[in-house]
């Protein structure tokens, strides 16, 4: 039986490993990702390249502190301003969704209209695996942790309660997407940005359903402010992938 939290002891210190774990991810995701740029035939300038990267960090940042936050608004707005709890609070649901808005801000600065989403899937999914197996280390000493359950599934995270696992779950589903997305790159069939524009809407679609086995502030209908966003996101990428297919049989009609 595993003893949540997992932490290392470093110099007289228990450190968790879940930030650890986080770091690492985005350490190997980055390499992984200028592997790919490297034998990439899509070249962009340096212009375009300093926008899509500044665009697409401030843009997480600011969305995975602002989600996160807003997770809970009725604590939010009914205390005093606490900066280290505010910096502390994080959602890949925000930062996903505030990088987009910061990319495509940072394109139309520059006058760039191709998509550049494509190359980032494969290294954003690794380090996504790698943090939620940090966030599953965590137990419940984090807020992602499932509901009570009696199935099958269920592990005790820390507390007194079987729970649903749901790190776990999103390791799963990340790892098979990984394979469905590879098998739609294959098939080099689909205009340029469709895996990323794939990768969206699965993700966003899982995490609607997912938010229903986790604790959560409901706001409207029984929504929490996490499926808020995920619809949003939802609705915006059924919208491009079907401009984007017909735009493609278009091409090949012509053609």
């Amino acid at each position: 039986m595993i003893d949540f939290p997992i932490t290392l002891h470093f110099f007289g210190y228990d450190v968790l490993l879940h930030p650890i774990m986080e770091s690492f991810g985005i350490f190997l995701a980055m390499r992984y990702y200028y592997f790919l740029k490297r034998r990439s035939t899509e070249k962009m300038s340096l212009t375009v390249s300093l926008a899509v990267i500044i665009g697409a960090t401030g843009g997480a940042l600011l969305g995975s502190k602002l989600i996160g936050n807003l997770e809970d608004p009725f604590t939010l707005f009914n205390q005093q301003f606490n900066l280290k709890e505010f910096w502390s609070s994080n959602t890949i649901v925000g930062g996903l969704a505030f990088g987009l808005i910061g990319v495509e801000l940072a394109k139309k600065m520059v006058k760039h209209k191709e998509s550049t989403g494509d190359l980032i899937v494969f290294p954003l999914i690794l380090a996504m695996i790698i943090g939620r197996i940090g966030c599953f280390l965590t137990g419940v000493y984090e807020e992602t942790y499932g509901l009570p359950t009696n199935s099958i599934f269920g592990m005790y995270l820390g507390d007194d309660y079987k729970r649903h696992p749901v790190a776990l779950y999103e390791i799963v589903f990340l790892i098979f997407l990984w394979f469905i997305l590879k098998k739609i790159k294959k098939k080099n069939t689909y205009p340029s940005g469709f895996v990323f524009q794939m990768f969206m809407l699965s993700y966003f679609i899982f995490r609607f359903l997912l938010d229903f086995i986790k604790p959560k502030v409901n706001l409207i209908f029984n929504l929490g402010t996490i499926q808020i966003v995920s619809l949003f996101v939802i609705i915006y990428y059924i919208y491009k992938i079907r401009n984007s297919l017909n735009s493609n049989f278009k091409t090949q009609i012509t053609y």
